[in-house]
């Protein structure tokens, strides 16, 4: 990696790059956040209106997967989803560090939404009632499904944190190996060399990587940065979905009762 991979063009001295670059993407999104709402009109027009366009795709999302009971979840989801979005958009810009390309960030994300998750539980049920559908449906399996469900859940932040890690990781890797044969020390350098082979070889090898980069590794990049922020953000609905369903089912059980 320290053959093919530069350091990003700003730096703060003492401080790691993706710690940096992760206050980059908060800056954007509050500096955002601040212009959209600055001016508010009935017609939205502007910055306040994309960013009305954003919300309304988080809203719409968040109906079809969690209902309207997950609306009030739409502040963390779609923070989540644009702060990730960002971080990962940023990993494509030469010179710059994406923070998602970091376990450090990806894993705070994860844990972010497991603690968020669990909580909603909680408060929905109260720690007893939700404690319990560990134990499975069957008190006596009990034994059996208290380890399965706990390797279940701890399992979900590790996947969470290590498919952005490794998707986005993964394309840097790509671009850094692409820059690298590209530049002084590859095809760039040979086409420069002064000799005709050089200049053949190396310049139609430079044009050839040049459009591939630019016509396809490109908008592939783009779109996976899209997908895994669309994966990251789906994952959460569905874990504070099973939260609030879980808590649906004991009130649903319980008014069954009052009525008997």
């Amino acid at each position: 990696m320290e053959a093919i991979e530069h350091p990003p063009i700003f730096s703060l001295p003492g401080i790691p790059d993706h710690v940096t670059y992760t206050w980059l993407v908060m800056i954007v999104l509050t500096v955002v956040a601040f212009l959209a709402s600055r001016n508010l009109a009935l017609v939205p027009r502007g910055l306040q209106n994309f960013v009305e366009v954003v919300l309304e795709q988080f809203l719409a999302l968040i109906d079809d997967v969690m209902g309207p009971e997950g609306r009030r979840y739409l502040p963390l989801i779609a923070t989540l989803g644009l702060f990730i979005l960002i971080g990962n958009l940023l990993g494509i810009v030469p010179g710059l560090a994406g923070p998602t390309t970091n376990l450090n960030t990806t894993a705070a994300c994860a844990l972010t939404v497991f603690i968020s998750y669990h909580a909603i539980g909680i408060r929905k049920q109260g720690a007893l009632t939700y404690l319990k559908h560990f134990m499975g449906p069957v008190p006596a399996l009990a034994p059996l499904m208290i380890p399965i469900e706990l390797i279940s859940h701890l399992a979900r932040p590790l996947s969470l944190s290590l498919r952005l890690f490794g998707n986005m990781t993964g394309g840097h890797i790509l671009l850094a190996i692409i820059f690298f044969l590209m530049g002084l020390d590859g095809l760039i350098g040979w086409a420069l060399s002064g000799s005709v082979a050089g200049a053949l070889v190396g310049g139609l090898g430079g044009v050839i990587m040049i459009v591939f980069t630019v016509g396809f590794l490109y908008p592939l990049k783009i779109l996976v940065s899209f997908l895994q922020a669309f994966i990251f953000v789906m994952l959460t609905m569905l874990y504070i979905s099973g939260a609030i369903e879980e808590a649906e089912h004991h009130a649903d059980h319980h008014e069954q009762k009052k009525t008997r």
